[in-house]
């Protein structure tokens, strides 16, 4: 018996099926699984076949960008024509303004710049003084912004709203209404949780009222019926009716993404800041909201993208943001006829926003995912 253990206690440590572990092990639970799984998968990887390599092809390998005016691609339609985004860019990023004033287009590059270079710090962990910066974004940048996109101070020119276009416009009524949206939602979601009867009405109303609107039916209004509600001489910037009507939209879906936040945190989180003495501000911007938020962070976000990418609806009352800058320059009688180039370059840049704006949130939610790491 002795023997018997002893071997079998010298047995050589045997590594696990390389079918249970590794990349094979991924394939399988995850491509392969059923029937219908690997039926899929084949599917789509014939699907792949078919039309990435032609794209790659015709995007990159045979794609044009020399030149500076259409004959160029007009004597290779193998490929795709990016000297149409070379020759509008500015055009299509900045809008009808800028794109006739060159000497001015510093301006909105070095605002969207020092946006970027407060945002990198924002976004990046270990960075001291994050709150500083946080601030300066929502106070101070939109002052950067007005004073060196508009103009009109310093001895910049002021430049006509109703030709701004392209990402330009896109990125101002995004900024706009995210900032402007997110404290006046967490403000309309507190009134509706509110005891008080006439608060509660009015939140309830306000949220209701503007959800059930739809954005184009909004935007139309601010355009044309918000004049009609001021005396005469005070007129207001088509652009700025846009951002309010957009900012009022948006307040109203944050207002239930918060709210759900909000029913999320347990009664107990209430009652023990109510027995330590806390009043009703101290006990929702301390204990209850940061929780609330911390759980609506995945709704907020989406709607945040929503919003992104509803901006293209400016373009009902006139405005023309990136996607219809994007279709305007590419059906102008020089580059008429290369609309796929325009749809793709502005699709991009929808996407790394949106893309960005989804993996930030969930590196955010992982992080303050303290319930996880108490497990």
């Amino acid at each position: 018996m002795a023997k018997q253990i002893e071997t079998f206690v010298r047995l050589p440590d045997r590594n696990p099926p390389s079918s249970t572990i590794g990349f094979i092990s991924w394939l399988r639970q995850n491509l392969f699984s059923s029937v219908t799984n690997t039926l899929t998968t084949i599917l789509f990887c014939y699907l792949f076949y078919l039309y990435i390599p032609p794209f790659i092809e015709w995007a990159i390998i045979n794609a044009n960008i020399s030149g500076s005016d259409r004959s160029v691609c007009d004597a290779n339609k193998a490929g795709a024509c990016w000297t149409f985004i070379k020759v509008r860019l500015d055009q299509i990023l900045f809008g009808l303004y800028f794109a006739s004033n060159p000497e001015q287009t510093w301006r909105p590059i070095l605002a969207l710049s020092i946006f970027t270079i407060i945002l990198i710090p924002l976004v990046m962990e270990n960075i001291p003084f994050k709150k500083w910066l946080l601030l300066f974004m929502l106070f101070i940048y939109p002052l950067i912004f007005i004073v060196l996109v508009y103009g009109g101070f310093f001895g910049i020119p002021v430049s006509n709203t109703t030709q701004w276009g392209g990402f330009l416009l896109t990125f101002a009524l995004a900024f706009v209404g995210i900032v402007l949206a997110l404290p006046l939602g967490i403000l309309l979601a507190l009134g509706r949780r509110s005891e008080m009867a006439i608060i509660k009405a009015l939140s309830v109303t306000y949220i209701e009222f503007w959800r059930g609107t739809p954005l184009i039916t909004i935007l139309f209004m601010a355009s044309v019926m918000l004049p009609l509600f001021f005396p005469s001489g005070v007129e207001f910037d088509k652009v700025v009716r846009a951002m309010i009507g957009i900012t009022l939209f948006q307040s109203a879906y944050t207002a239930e993404a918060v709210r759900g936040g909000l029913q999320a945190i347990d009664r107990g989180q209430t009652e023990a800041s109510m027995a330590l003495g806390m009043g009703y501000w101290r006990r929702n911007v301390l204990v209850v909201l940061p929780q609330a938020l911390k759980i609506s962070i995945p709704s907020i976000v989406n709607t945040f993208i929503a919003l992104f990418k509803d901006t293209s609806l400016v373009s009902i009352i006139g405005l023309l943001d990136l996607l219809n800058m994007s279709q305007t320059a590419s059906r102008s009688l020089d580059w008429n006829g290369y609309d796929i180039e325009g749809y793709l370059f502005a699709g991009f840049i929808f996407w790394i926003f949106c893309y960005g704006m989804s993996s930030y949130s969930q590196k955010l939610e992982r992080k303050l995912d303290t319930d996880r790491r108490a497990e």
